[in-house]
């Protein structure tokens, strides 16, 4: 009998380990908001390590935003398109005492837009603004009106959305919640425009996994103490 007790405990044990660790992937939640993007002048969009308000491009930059609703910075939505500065600025010539920055503003699909509206269609602008002018300035000369919350949060780029601003949205029903964005955020003054925390398991799954390990724990015990 005592290798089908110690091997009943065993699959017990991996048993519940998997199912918190689904319920905990199940209850997963994002965020409804705008993200920062940088461009390698190509095809490549790297999600910013700083926020716009910080970020003081280069003349020639191209520097993205896109709406949409995401957990982390890890399965964040890139802009989508991708063009290079030439394509944006082309119209746009250049002057003295002044730099040119290539923006990309990708309001995003329908399936992330708050209830009751829609998004604008992507588009693209080349402001032209001061050489130490930073990102968040540059969209400012080209996407009025901006709305920010009181901690700086970009929440609305030419208007969109109207109202909120990085509120949770369930992963499963989408209905939003109220809650602190994630810190992945875009923000004006933010030193950090990255994931929240990279994406791994919250406090409570954590916790739930302990408590499932010592009852495994526990009926392994009785398992040898029935030999």
């Amino acid at each position: 009998m005592r290798r089908p007790l110690r091997t009943a405990a065993v699959l017990l044990l991996v048993g519940a380990v998997l199912a918190v660790l689904g319920a905990g992937s199940a209850q997963a939640a994002g965020y409804r908001y705008w993200s920062f993007w940088e461009s390698d002048g190509g095809k490549n969009w790297t999600y910013a390590t700083q926020g716009p308000s910080l970020v003081r491009p280069d003349d020639g930059a191209v520097q993205g935003f896109r709406f949409s609703v995401s957990a982390d910075s890890q399965d964040s939505a890139q802009p989508r398109r991708a063009p290079a500065f030439g394509a944006v600025c082309a119209d746009t010539p250049a002057k003295d005492g002044l730099k040119r920055v290539a923006l990309v503003i990708d309001p995003g699909t329908a399936a992330d837009a708050p209830d009751g509206e829609k998004p604008p269609a992507l588009r693209t602008a080349c402001a032209q603004v001061a050489p130490d002018a930073s990102t968040a300035e540059a969209l400012a000369a080209v996407a009025k009106p901006l709305r920010y919350d009181s901690s700086a949060m970009l929440c609305a780029i030419s208007g969109y959305p109207w109202s909120g601003c990085g509120e949770q949205v369930d992963g499963g029903s989408g209905a939003t919640q109220s809650g602190d964005p994630a810190t992945a955020s875009a923000t004006g003054d933010d030193a950090s425009s990255g994931g929240s925390d990279g994406g791994g398991p919250s406090v409570g799954v954590l916790t739930g996994v302990g408590a499932v390990l010592v009852l495994g724990a526990a009926a392994v015990f009785q398992a040898r103490r029935r030999r």
